[in-house]
């Protein structure tokens, strides 16, 4: 009887467990584009120039739009060894200095890993912006990399509670930097994996504590 009691026991705390091993949704946007694009690893990535979509969009103000006429191989070598086709660097969504660029993705309360991926097109060395996520100053005085060579940094643990992920791009005379119009190419969102539970390593934690309390 003890020990049908205790493999009801795990059974019970086995389903409350799902909801948190459950894959949370990923949020991919790439900029100066409305069209959605598939990338070579089936990743969907959307059009950054809408507002009000089923994942977010633009708010307070539309961003331009900017091309990327090319990419050094240096460039296209470093997209392509950090996982990402290099069609996502060819354009950006910009906003002219003192406008910002403000995202919002519906991604739910969580902890979440950010990507922000950019190709520079016109100001080699001389744009300058902070880059605030959740209204945090992730990237202080960042300035953009040389004409059509590209950036990608990570920032992980962002945690969100109000239920929105939010992206503000804010120029900077602090950079010291002539132009300061703020500009991205890509946004990446995905569960931060430092969150992520093994539901077998779980079970196996409440198999061993629930055997010790009968011991």
């Amino acid at each position: 009887m003890r020990s049908l009691s205790v493999l009801m026991a795990i059974v019970f705390l086995a389903l409350f467990a799902v909801p948190t091993v459950l894959p949370a949704e990923e949020f991919r946007v790439w900029g100066g584009k409305t069209d959605d694009f598939t990338d070579s690893q089936g990743r969907v990535w959307n059009g950054a120039q809408q507002t009000d979509q089923a994942w977010g969009g633009w708010i307070e103000k539309e961003p331009r739009i900017a091309e990327v006429q090319t990419l050094t191989a240096d460039a296209i070598a470093q997209a392509e060894a950090a996982g990402y086709d290099v069609e996502l660097f060819y354009a950006v969504s910009w906003a002219q200095f003192p406008d910002t660029v403000k995202y919002q993705f519906k991604t739910g309360n969580g902890v979440f890993d950010v990507t922000y991926l950019v190709g520079e097109h016109w100001s080699p060395n001389n744009r300058g912006y902070d880059i605030f996520i959740e209204a945090e100053n992730v990237e202080p005085l960042y300035v953009t990399p040389g004409n059509n060579e590209i950036d990608i940094k990570t920032y992980s643990g962002i945690e969100v509670s109000d239920g929105t992920l939010d992206f503000d791009f804010a120029g900077n005379a602090e950079t010291g930097a002539g132009d300061l119009n703020a500009m991205f190419s890509a946004l990446e969102v995905v569960p931060s994996v430092s969150t992520a539970v093994d539901p077998k390593a779980k079970l196996t934690t409440t198999w061993g504590s629930l055997k010790d309390s009968h011991q």
